[in-house]
């Protein structure tokens, strides 16, 4: 299937990129050797596991793509990975970990793993840890769902470890790392009447480190910055910067209850960088723009 998206972990260590098809492979770079040092640039197969499925939601009689649309990955903290991978309307926690033992000499199961009659256990045994080959095993920890009526186009995490944000085109949720049912609506753009919308959102980013801070890019060349520390409701922006006008021409699919984007130079990404100093913003034609945010 065709990659859709790629990012690397904090270290450069791990290589994750996703596919049309909803699945999610795990790149490891190979460690440098005296005999052969050319491979440490090599990335080879770590993980590979599903990630979305396609889905059908009824309500709308919508068909949600699987396609894989962002992954971000969390700091590691302990010998397990962390990321997030979403697709148009659901995002979910995986945890990525190795495993090379498993436990044997259970008391209440035999070898073949069926369960035995506790009347027919004379004696305990002290259950072993046995080496065994390495395993590595990707678990969905958490699935955010049911937050967005439109498609979310990327997630960013904060620097406190604990939340994330996602957007769509019209809205910026922020959400807890440990609840899965509830989020809060930070950004809202969509205008009484949909026949008034002249922009929408392309891409939000969290400051890499001020957990309350946030920018995020719009289809009109703009990248507004927003602090959570002065409202609930981040509508408006403590600083706003335009780079070339996007000449975009936005309207409403009834149907699809989608926002559909329409030009040549739309911002489809923005990227607080240089410690957060400057912001940095990617054009969907490629182009690049950075600016200083004092």
């Amino acid at each position: 299937d065709i990659i859709s998206t790629v990012e690397f972990n904090p270290s450069g260590e791990l290589l994750a990129t996703g596919d049309k098809g909803g699945r999610v492979v795990v790149f490891q770079r190979e460690q440098e050797t005296k005999s052969e040092p050319q491979r440490r640039g090599e990335y080879n197969v770590y993980s590979t596991f599903q990630s979305h499925d396609p889905e059908f939601d009824y309500l709308k009689s919508l068909e949600i793509e699987e396609k894989i649309n962002k992954i971000r990955w969390l700091p590691q903290q302990n010998a397990a990975y962390f990321l997030l991978s979403t697709n148009d309307k659901t995002v979910k926690l995986w945890k990525i970990s190795e495993r090379d033992r498993r436990p044997e000499g259970y008391n209440l199961k035999d070898e073949d793993g069926r369960i035995r009659d506790p009347s027919t256990i004379t004696s305990l045994r002290v259950p072993v840890l046995q080496n065994t080959d390495l395993m590595v095993e990707a678990t969905a920890r958490r699935v955010f769902s049911n937050a967005h009526t439109y498609h979310i186009n990327s997630i960013s995490v904060n620097s406190d470890l604990q939340t994330y944000i996602s957007t769509d085109d019209l809205r910026v949720n922020l959400w807890n790392l440990e609840i899965t049912d509830q989020s809060f609506n930070i950004v809202d753009i969509k205008p009484c009447n949909m026949e008034d919308l002249t922009e929408v959102i392309t891409a939000a980013e969290f400051h890499p480190q001020q957990c309350n801070t946030l920018a995020y890019s719009s289809s009109r060349g703009s990248v507004r910055l927003c602090d959570m520390r002065k409202q609930a409701l981040c509508d408006t922006h403590c600083k706003c910067e335009y780079w070339e006008q996007a000449h975009t021409d936005t309207y409403s699919n009834t149907h699809t209850h989608t926002p559909l984007r329409h030009g040549a130079r739309c911002d489809s990404h923005v990227t607080i960088c240089g410690g957060g100093k400057r912001w940095r913003k990617k054009g969907r034609e490629g182009g690049k723009s950075s600016l200083c945010l004092d």
